[in-house]
């Protein structure tokens, strides 16, 4: 696990070095993210350790020298180049921008979800509302505007969204179907994508989506591709309206990825409601990601910038939780927990509970 609680050694010319690329943190990410949109990262990792100087690259990539001169200087002092000789070439973390799919899935989603947003970020954190939101629409959580985002927006969202999920899915599935289910409700469904591969690994289980309704009609859709309509049914509700209550008697009940997507009060609330729509023996499973459960420093530093959207985008009031802080508002619902384990797919952790 992540040590938080180390002293700080890190001698004054390291920190002095590090607070300077805070400084230009908004510089460095777009140097970075342009020298991997024009091609040129992408050029170097063919080149290997012989590398090519600016005339080459200008030449193969037709980009403007002057262009392409001030983003490899800028890519050596970022760290993701290197010079040998007048030959530029990739460092390791050049390699990662160009080929790992976790990078690039985070750095679509900052550049096209959160960076306009995040200049309100001290306005969202003094008022609790998702003011970057203002960018795509006036909404008050970014689920209720989900379906009418950008398509270039929206293909980031749920390219982030579905690539720290489906790898837990694919684990999860089996634990879930030890309970044999008859019926399952995915609360906070989105796309159906969970619901979707539960149909196709039981022939005999009923599903029920519940969201808002625009993610409803993304829903159907999929599952109309899949032919799955006979098995996988939706229902509609605003999520924030805690008057509105779940349809009841699941065996189980699925919230991935979901309960983080809200602020402590109403976690309870949706918990509470989840607890009355359990048949007598039925289970709730909980599949979240939490800071202090990961077990490289990569994953928490992820999930803690990750807050900062929901912070500024999402609805201003919720966050990538600590684990003990999700353990109380279970405990808060009069939900018992029966089980749970860390290290499911790229750093989540399961909690089931009963009655």
């Amino acid at each position: 696990m992540t040590d938080f609680y180390r002293s700080d050694d890190r001698s004054a010319m390291d920190s002095i070095f590090d607070a300077q690329k805070i400084a230009f943190g908004p510089v460095i990410f777009q140097a970075a993210k342009v020298l991997r949109d024009t091609g040129i990262l992408e050029l170097l990792h063919k080149k290997g350790e012989v590398g090519l100087d600016y005339h080459a690259i200008a030449d193969e990539l037709n980009i403007p020298i002057y262009g392409v001169r001030v983003l490899c200087d800028a890519g050596l002092s970022i760290g993701v180049l290197y010079l040998k000789g007048d030959n530029y070439c990739l460092t390791k973390t050049g390699h990662f921008i160009v080929s790992d799919n976790m990078t690039n899935v985070n750095m679509d989603f900052v550049h096209d979800v959160c960076y306009k947003g995040m200049f309100r970020l001290d306005e969202a954190i003094r008022n609790e509302k998702p003011a970057g939101l203002l960018e795509f629409g006036k909404w008050d959580t970014i689920y209720q505007g989900l379906s009418q985002l950008p398509d270039k927006v929206k293909e980031s969202w749920f390219g982030f969204d579905h690539f720290y999920s489906d790898k837990a899915f694919t684990e999860m599935i089996p634990v879930l179907f030890v309970e044999d289910p008859t019926n399952i409700l995915d609360v906070g469904g989105n796309t159906g994508k969970f619901s979707i591969e539960c149909a196709s690994f039981s022939e005999s289980v009923n599903i029920t989506i519940l969201d808002h309704p625009g993610q409803l009609e993304m829903a159907r859709k999929n599952i109309e591709k899949h032919g799955f309509q006979d098995r996988i049914d939706t229902y509609a509700i605003d999520l924030l309206d805690h008057s509105q209550p779940y349809p009841k008697h699941f065996d189980i009940i699925w919230m991935s990825q979901f309960l983080d997507c809200f602020g402590p009060d109403d976690i309870v609330e949706l918990l509470l409601k989840a607890r009355e729509a359990l048949s007598e023996n039925g289970a709730i499973f909980i599949l979240d990601t939490y800071w202090d459960r990961q077990r490289f420093e990569t994953s928490s530093f992820c999930l803690n910038m990750t807050s900062l959207y929901f912070t500024t985008m999402a609805n201003g009031n919720s966050r990538m939780y600590h684990s003990d802080d999700m353990i109380s508002f279970v405990k808060k619902a009069g939900l018992e927990i029966t089980d749970q384990k860390d290290g499911i797919g790229l750093g989540h952790t399961y909690i089931k509970c009963k009655k």
